[in-house]
C-alpha cells in the first residue's frame, strides 16, 4: 500500500507548476546522482508530450537546467533564476552540480517531442555521455504534484514514504472510516500517528508550522508586490490593487502587523469574501513569476488551502499553531486519497485534478478546525470535488495565469461553501461517499479527451488569442 507523508503532499518550492517545473526539477537532481562522481561531457534532455507542449510556458527547460546545475527548489534564491538562466545562454556553457561546465545551447540540447510516451504524458529523459565514453540514458515520468518516477523503479521522489509502514494503513475512505470508528480519533489525529512512525512529533511541528510560514510569506509578497506576470500575456498583478482597497491604502510594517489590520478593516461579508480572493490571487500570482510557494497538492492549485486557511486565521477565533497543524493534517490526508485513488496531475486528469483536489483539501481542513466531526469533514471533501468534477486543463500559450490563477479563487470559495452546507448536514444520510467521487473523478479523466489535460491544445487555450513573443 502506498504511503504518503504530509510532506509528500505540501513540499516547499518554485512555481508555476509542480508537474512540469518542479517534478522535472526534482528528476535533473535525480539523474544527477545516478551520474554520480562520473564526469559528464556531454547531455541532452528530451521533453515528451505534456512537457513539451505547455513546456515553455510551465518553464520546463529552465527547471532541468537549474535542476542539473544542482540548485535546490527548496532554497534557492528565486530573485537570482533569471539571472542563471542567462549566463548559460549567453556563454553556451551550463555548470553540472555546481562543480564544473560543459557545452550547452539551450534550444539544442533540450528537445521538445509532442507525442506521450506510453506510460505517462509528463516524461523526460536525460542522455549523458561520459568522461570515459560510457552513454547513460534514464527516463523519467512527473506524476503531479511534484512527485517523479524513474522507468523502471518504483519512486524516485526522495520524500515518499517507502521504508516503514503506517500504523493506520489508509488506502481509500473506507479504511479511513474504519480507522475513525476503531479508535473515535479525529482525521488529523490518525495522520498525526502515522506521521510519528517516522519522525519526532517537533519535527513534524517544525515541518508543517514552516509550510504556513512559507505560504503566508508568499501571500504577503503577492499582495504587495505590483506589476506584469513574466511570459508575454501581459497579465497584470491584481492582488496588489485589491489588498491596498481593502486596506484603504494603509501601509503595515510586517506580516504580523497586515494580518492584524486585515482583522479590523471593516469586516464585512462582503470585504471577507474579498480577501479570501485577494489571498488566492496572491500565491498564484507569486507561484506565476516563478517564486516560493508551497505545493497543496499541486502549483497551479497552490492558493487555495493559504487563502482557506489564512482566511480561517484572520476571521475565526482559533488555537492558533495548534489549528494550522490540525488543518494541514487533514487537508494532507485528503490530498493523499485523491492521488491513491485517481491522479493529482491535471495532465492526466484535467483541472478537476489541481483546483479540484486542492478545494476538497481546504473543505476538509476548515471543517476540522470548525468543529465538524470526521464524518462531516469527508461530506466536505466529496461536496467540494463534486463540483469540480470534470474541470479542463487549459492554460493559455500554456502559461499558469489564465484561466489558472483566478481558478484558485472558484476553488477557495467552494471549499467555503462546501465546509458551510457539511457542517449542517447529517452524514447517515449522505448519499454520495468520497470513495464515490473520487472514482468519478478517475473515470472522468479517462474519457475526458487529451486535449483538455495540459496540452493547451483545447478549451480556452485555442479560444483566445493573443500574440506572445517567441521564446
Amino acid at each position: 500500500m502506498e504511503q504518503i507523508s504530509v510532506f509528500d503532499i505540501f513540499k516547499i518550492g518554485v512555481g508555476p507548476s509542480s508537474s512540469h517545473t518542479m517534478g522535472p526539477w526534482v528528476a535533473a537532481g535525480s539523474f544527477l546522482k545516478e551520474v554520480g562522481d562520473r564526469n559528464i561531457i556531454t547531455i541532452h534532455v528530451k521533453l515528451y508530450g505534456s512537457l513539451a507542449k505547455t513546456g515553455h510556458g510551465h518553464g520546463t527547460d529552465i527547471a532541468v537546467m537549474l535542476g542539473l546545475m544542482g540548485y535546490d527548489p527548496k532554497t534557492i534564491k528565486t530573485k537570482k533564476i533569471d539571472r542563471y538562466i542567462q549566463k548559460v545562454y549567453d556563454l553556451n556553457l551550463l555548470e553540472i552540480d555546481g562543480r564544473y561546465t560543459v557545452p550547452f545551447i539551450p534550444t539544442e540540447h533540450i528537445e521538445f517531442i509532442y507525442r506521450n510516451l506510453p506510460t505517462h504524458p509528463n516524461a523526460l529523459t536525460f542522455v549523458a555521455v561520459l568522461e570515459n565514453g560510457e552513454t547513460l540514458e534514464e527516463t523519467y515520468y512527473s506524476i503531479g504534484g511534484g512527485f517523479v518516477t524513474k522507468e523502471g523503479a518504483e519512486n524516485t521522489e526522495e520524500d515518499t514514504v517507502v521504508a516503514s509502514k503506517f500504523p493506520y494503513a489508509i488506502a481509500c475512505e473506507k479504511d479511513l472510516i474504519k480507522w475513525i470508528e476503531e479508535t473515535n480519533l479525529s482525521i488529523s489525529e490518525i495522520v498525526l500517528k502515522n506521521e510519528l512512525s517516522l519522525r519526532p512529533r517537533k519535527e513534524i511541528r517544525k515541518g508543517i508550522l514552516e509550510i504556513w510560514e512559507t505560504m503566508k510569506a508568499c501571500i504577503h509578497k503577492g499582495c504587495h508586490t505590483e506589476g506584469v506576470l513574466p511570459g508575454g500575456l501581459d497579465v497584470e498583478r491584481r492582488a496588489y490593487r485589491f489588498n491596498n482597497k481593502l486596506l484603504n491604502g494603509v501601509q503595515t510594517k510586517d506580516i504580523d502587523d497586515w494580518m492584524r489590520l486585515i482583522q479590523v478593516v471593516n469586516p464585512s461579508f462582503s470585504n471577507v469574501v474579498n480577501w479570501i480572493s485577494c489571498f488566492a490571487l496572491a500565491v498564484n500570482e507569486e507561484n506565476a513569476a516563478f517564486g516560493r510557494v508551497v505545493t497543496a497538492p499541486t502549483n497551479g492549485a497552490a492558493g487555495v488551502i493559504p487563502a482557506v486557511l489564512m482566511f480561517y486565521m484572520c476571521f475565526y477565533p482559533n488555537k492558533g499553531n495548534k489549528d494550522i497543524i490540525r488543518f494541514i493534517l487533514t487537508a494532507s490526508e485528503i490530498g493523499s486519497l485523491f492521488k491513491k485513488g485517481s491522479t493529482i496531475s491535471a495532465a492526466m486528469g484535467g483541472c478537476q485534478a489541481e483546483i479540484g483536489v486542492s478545494s476538497a483539501m481546504a473543505a476538509a481542513g476548515l471543517t476540522e478546525c470548525l468543529g465538524g466531526s470526521p464524518q462531516q469533514v469527508l461530506i466536505a471533501a466529496e461536496i467540494a470535488m463534486e463540483h469540480h468534477l470534470g474541470l479542463t486543463c487549459d492554460p493559455i500559450k500554456g502559461l499558469v495565469q489564465v484561466p489558472c490563477i483566478e481558478r484558485n479563487t472558484m476553488g477557495a470559495m467552494k471549499a467555503l461553501t462546501a465546509c458551510q452546507i457539511a457542517l449542517t448536514s447529517d452524514p447517515t444520510k449522505a448519499k454520495v461517499s468520497l470513495d464515490n467521487v473520487i472514482k468519478t473523478m478517475k473515470e472522468t479523466a479517462l474519457d475526458m479527451s487529451e486535449k483538455y489535460k495540459e496540452t493547451s491544445e483545447g478549451g480556452l487555450a485555442m479560444n483566445v488569442s493573443v500574440r506572445v513573443p517567441e521564446c
